[in-house]
């Protein structure tokens, strides 16, 4: 059973899931059966980049098919739960991306109804089984360099406000907070923990969907200063402060293949160089818990999830967010 194939279907054909097909290629024991998007030429042309055996016009063919052992879901935040539960009632293991839905009501049906029909459940946060992610957690874990006192993480680069963009749709869960704010803070709950107290401000385009949010997370003994913005560059880097050290997760800190160490005046750059674009870490950790017979990840737990969408949560009810939906 260690190396049993998985048979992969994709949901939402957009820029994330060509992404992550180009990995899934790269990952041992896996097959792309089936892709599905609501236009047929999209999955046809999908279908034959990518080399999957079939291409499907509704999801709902593509959940239903029996060939099919998991569903990577890549479409708009604001249809992650409609479709994770489609795949979940046919018995379809799910790998989600991020955010996992719209709000903490929505994930908690979504764990529920994966509990419900005995399957395997996770949200699609690539970044925590990237390697030199994972190895800043030992950092944090170990306490190698004393405690952790603070925390700087910023995602932000500039893109000409679009309507007709995903990026800026609200009705999608478009704007800054969602789409690459939850990385900030994703960084900050995965080394912090949940904060004490939580502060924040933003900036809006005209139609209502947040274009920057500045926010603060205060611990007892500890601060995160975060920030996203679809409004300029900025460094897109995270610094993490510690009794002994300064640990630095380079440019694009998501998904940077270096880390900067500075300690006594020295600076140590180390790399993890992987050949790949990072997805493959998560894709390998999800078929090893479905061989297992795993229901949830131990590391993408369910209470992580939730820790994460609550937080999200309690960020836009200080902004004033709402979604249309």
């Amino acid at each position: 059973m260690t190396n049993k194939n998985i048979r992969w279907g994709i949901i939402g054909l957009g820029k994330i899931a060509n992404k992550f097909a180009i990995d899934l290629a790269s990952v041992e024991n896996v097959e792309l059966v089936a892709v599905a998007s609501r236009n047929i030429q999209n999955a046809n042309n999908f279908a034959e980049k990518h080399n999957a055996k079939k291409a499907y016009s509704s999801y709902e063919e593509l959940a239903k098919d029996t060939n099919v052992d998991a569903v990577y879901i890549a479409t708009p935040h604001s249809f992650h739960k409609e479709h994770a539960l489609l795949c979940l009632q046919n018995k379809k293991a799910v790998l989600c991306e991020k955010p996992f839905a719209m709000n903490l009501s929505e994930v908690t049906e979504m764990i529920q109804v994966a509990k419900e029909n005995n399957v395997l459940l996770m949200e699609a946060l690539w970044s925590f089984f990237l390697p030199h992610f994972t190895y800043v957690l030992d950092l944090v874990k170990s306490e190698k360099f004393g405690k952790l006192k603070s925390l700087e993480a910023d995602f932000g680069f500039h893109t000409p406000y679009n309507t007709d963009s995903r990026l800026f749709k609200k009705e999608l869960g478009g704007g800054s907070l969602l789409d690459i704010g939850v990385y900030p803070i994703f960084a900050a709950l995965a080394t912090l923990g949940e904060p004490d107290t939580i502060d924040a401000s933003a900036t809006f385009f005209k139609n209502g969907a947040d274009a920057s949010c500045d926010m603060v997370f205060q611990y007892k003994n500890a601060k995160a200063t975060l920030k996203s913005t679809l409004l300029e560059e900025t460094p897109s880097i995270a610094i993490l402060k510690f009794d002994k050290a300064i640990v630095k997760l380079n440019r694009q800190f998501h998904q940077s293949s270096s880390i900067t160490v500075i300690q006594n005046n020295t600076e140590e750059i180390i790399n993890f160089d992987y050949k790949t674009i990072g997805y493959n870490y998560e894709t390998e950790h999800f078929n090893n818990l479905l061989r297992a017979g795993k229901k949830e990840s131990n590391v993408m737990t369910f209470e992580f999830s939730k820790n994460l969408i609550n937080t999200l949560d309690k960020v836009r009810e200080i902004i004033g967010l709402t979604y249309n939906n």
